[in-house]
């Protein structure tokens, strides 16, 4: 089975703009998909989406941060290229950290636009991987006891077993068996592939993904 192409996907709420930017994507050949609305892109996405977005800050329904962050809670972190009305070094800096390409001015030059998008389709083989990764560990979490979950946080966040079997009131040989079958359902060997992995979920420092 072929892999899906990568394609560019483009939110902004300007129609004008929209239009622009899709004259000039496949101008250079790109593959391009305008929306308009945040729903109607969110809704459009699926397991086989795979490519780079261009996403406009600020929207009436959702703004582009939390469009980043849905694609974070949805395990599609398409590679993202902001768009903003305005020049803003702190906003800027957040989009970064938080992995964006770029974070462009508008009117967008077109050079630069099509250098950001350019870098953010290279990126998106990677990408896709990460999130097929998270996924697979999303899955395999799921698969622990309730109990094997808790273990898994305290072992994480640093406390011997004898710590966490004092926090139960249980034996430390009982903490051993707990913190060996969750390691075994999550796939790890060590305790620092465990930690890597509680990190990437979000266990341990920040609760317990949903």
């Amino acid at each position: 089975m072929s892999s899906p192409t990568p394609t560019v996907y483009l939110l902004d709420d300007e129609p004008g703009l929209v239009k622009a930017v899709t004259r000039l994507l496949k101008a250079e050949n790109l593959p391009v998909r305008g929306y308009t609305a945040a729903a109607d892109f969110l809704a459009a996405l699926d397991g086989e989406t795979v490519g780079c977005l261009v996403l406009d800050v600020a929207m009436p329904e959702l703004d582009g941060f939390s469009v980043q962050e849905r694609l974070l809670e949805l395990g599609n972190p398409l590679p993202i290229i902001f768009l903003t009305g305005r020049g803003d070094i702190p906003m800027s800096v957040k989009a970064i950290k938080a992995g964006a390409v770029d974070f462009l001015t508008k009117p967008v030059n077109d050079a630069h636009l099509l250098r950001a998008v350019r870098e953010g389709l290279d990126r998106a083989p990677a990408h896709r991987a990460a999130a097929s990764e998270l996924i697979a560990l999303r899955e395999r979490y799921q698969t622990l006891t309730p109990r094997e979950r808790e273990v898994m946080h305290f072992v994480v966040s640093g406390l011997l077993n004898k710590q966490i079997a004092a926090e139960f009131g249980t034996g430390e040989q009982n903490i051993k068996v707990h913190r060996g079958r969750a390691m075994e359902k999550m796939g790890v060997v060590s305790l620092a592939d465990l930690v890597r992995a509680a990190e990437r979920l979000g266990v341990g420092k920040g609760g317990t993904p949903g």
